[in-house]
């Protein structure tokens, strides 16, 4: 065994009379576990949020970038012509990969969240769409408009650029948020065990004299404290990670949520990021406890 390894299971094996300075069970005990928990499963939600709105801005920018649409309001014995005159020039201008009418269920279909379904599209003066999907060049929008403007007055070109921007910040904005939401969260931990280590060393400021008679020094004193309240964070932490991790994944699909959810959770290897909820709950607790001990046994001594 490497020198390395066994300081590091001393480490956690622990000092026991050092650690009679700290309560094995009661308040503080509690309080530490139960906050690491509850910390732990918000901060599941918070890296599911992060990571969902990172593919959502991604699928957003390369869908909307990658498509248009040209809509045609003409009088109804003009539509079809129109419309074959515009995908005539659609097939002949550069940058564009495909373009296809949308039939009529399709437009229904489009129509229906704010409709219904049994919208009679064919007597109604509805607009004919036609989905344009470029190739990776891209075409000239402004030369596009010109052409369509002598072929097909009646046709308005959206190349979706005033819907791109907006929908991407939107999204970076909201995973900016998550990752925000996790450092409170490690904040708001850090306060909660801090506020429960102040409180055992309180409470047990007697035991720390008659260690200090004996010669005990503050660092050996505050280790036990260090060790026993990061080992509580780990466990509670843990609980809470698996908690989260389990009401993550029992969450509807997007194809059972109707798309709403875009996707929440965790995809592929993107799973393994919750195992380090637990480590960096033991980092916060080990620093924060030992900042507190440090503190509080040198305004006792």
């Amino acid at each position: 065994m490497t020198p390395r390894l066994q300081s590091l299971i001393d480490a956690l094996a622990g000092d026991p009379q050092a650690d009679r300075a700290v309560p094995p069970t009661g308040f503080t005990a509690r309080l530490t576990v139960l906050s690491a928990a509850a910390m732990a499963f918000l901060a599941v939600f918070a890296l599911a949020l992060s990571l969902a709105t990172g593919r959502l801005a991604d699928r957003w920018a390369s869908e909307l970038a990658q498509t248009s649409t040209l809509r045609i309001s003409a009088p109804a014995g003009q539509m079809a012509a129109q419309t074959q005159a515009a995908l005539a020039v659609l097939t002949t201008t550069p940058g564009v990969a495909s373009a296809r009418a949308l039939t009529d269920d399709e437009q229904r279909a489009l129509l229906a969240p704010w409709f219904g379904p049994d919208l009679p599209i064919e007597t109604l003066p509805v607009p004919q769409l036609i989905e344009i999907v470029e190739d990776s060049a891209g075409y000239d929008a402004t030369g596009l408009r010109a052409r369509l403007s002598a072929e097909a007055p009646g046709a308005v070109l959206d190349d979706h650029t005033r819907w791109r921007a907006p929908l991407v910040e939107a999204a970076s904005r909201l995973r900016l948020l998550g990752f925000t939401a996790m450092v409170l969260i490690a904040a708001a931990t850090a306060a909660m065990i801090t506020l429960a280590a102040n409180a055992a060393l309180a409470a047990n400021a007697q035991v720390i004299r008659v260690m200090r008679l004996v010669g005990a020094q503050d660092t050996y004193i505050a280790s036990a404290f260090v060790r026993r309240f990061t080992l509580r964070a780990l466990i509670g932490a843990t609980a809470g990670m698996v908690l989260g991790t389990l009401a993550v994944l029992l969450l509807p699909s997007t194809d059972a949520a109707g798309g709403f959810l875009t996707g929440l959770g965790f995809q592929g290897w993107h799973w393994l990021w919750p195992l380090i909820i637990p480590i960096l709950a033991g980092v916060v607790a080990f620093v924060a406890t030992r900042h507190a001990a440090l503190r509080t046994l040198k305004e006792q001594s």
